[in-house]
């Protein structure tokens, strides 16, 4: 797997790709993809950093792994391409959008446009075989997405990082809670959400009542 990444990220983690783990992570993938259909498409893998170079990076918000449907996945996690039918945790996503700051709710499901605005939409396994949920987890993706963490906890100041659900929660250990802020509620899946673990977390408006504080731009939500 030749690594096509953003030039800022090229070099925070030019020691990652080096490791022998990521070299037999990206063994692994080429087998993957050379067999099997897999998602998202090679060129999106890094579509997340591509979008959110390094040090411009304001708002992190961490995802499990791809959607594994057709045409879905676009490297950026809870995303989904133009047109594509909005799967169930997006929904509830904007629906708390909707209600947290009165946007309407949007037609499409691609989050590029928060990706542009340097949201980092992170999930912790960057690849999929389709229709087989987390078949690519446990191969190093995970041992990656962690130092990608810990990298921009080390390195940079006061972002902000949204946490939803179990899985996301435990990378708070990776986070200096002294130099960031860190937003956690349950995750947006039905089952979560219609368990109240979701709805009135306010996150879209906190998020942005910190980067205002901060002197930064808001993210158009």
């Amino acid at each position: 797997m030749a690594v096509t990444i953003e030039e800022s990220w090229k070099q925070q983690l030019k020691s990652e790709f080096e490791q022998p783990y990521f070299k037999q992570l990206s063994q692994f993938i080429k087998a993957e993809y050379a067999l099997y259909t897999c998602y998202p498409k090679g060129k999106d893998v890094f579509a997340a950093f591509d979008h959110s170079p390094f040090n411009e990076t304001k708002v992190v918000i961490i995802g499990q792994d791809p959607y594994h449907g057709p045409e879905q996945a676009n490297g950026l996690c809870f995303s989904v391409k133009d047109g594509i039918a909005h799967p169930p945790s997006l929904i509830n996503i904007f629906k708390e959008i909707e209600t947290d700051l009165g946007k309407p709710y949007p037609e499409s499901g691609n989050l590029e446009r928060w990706a542009a605005q340097r949201v980092l939409l992170l999930n912790a396994t960057l690849t999929v075989r389709a229709h087989e949920a987390g078949s690519h987890q446990k191969r190093g993706w995970e041992t990656f997405t962690d130092a990608v963490i810990k990298r921009l906890s080390d390195q940079r100041e006061g972002l902000i990082f949204m946490l939803w659900g179990g899985f996301a929660k435990k990378k708070a250990s990776l986070i200096d809670k002294k130099k960031h802020h860190i937003l956690t509620s349950g995750h947006p899946s039905p089952l979560s959400a219609n368990r109240g673990y979701w709805f009135g977390n306010r996150h879209f408006s906190q998020a942005n009542e910190i980067l205002k504080q901060a002197g930064q731009e808001p993210i158009n939500w």
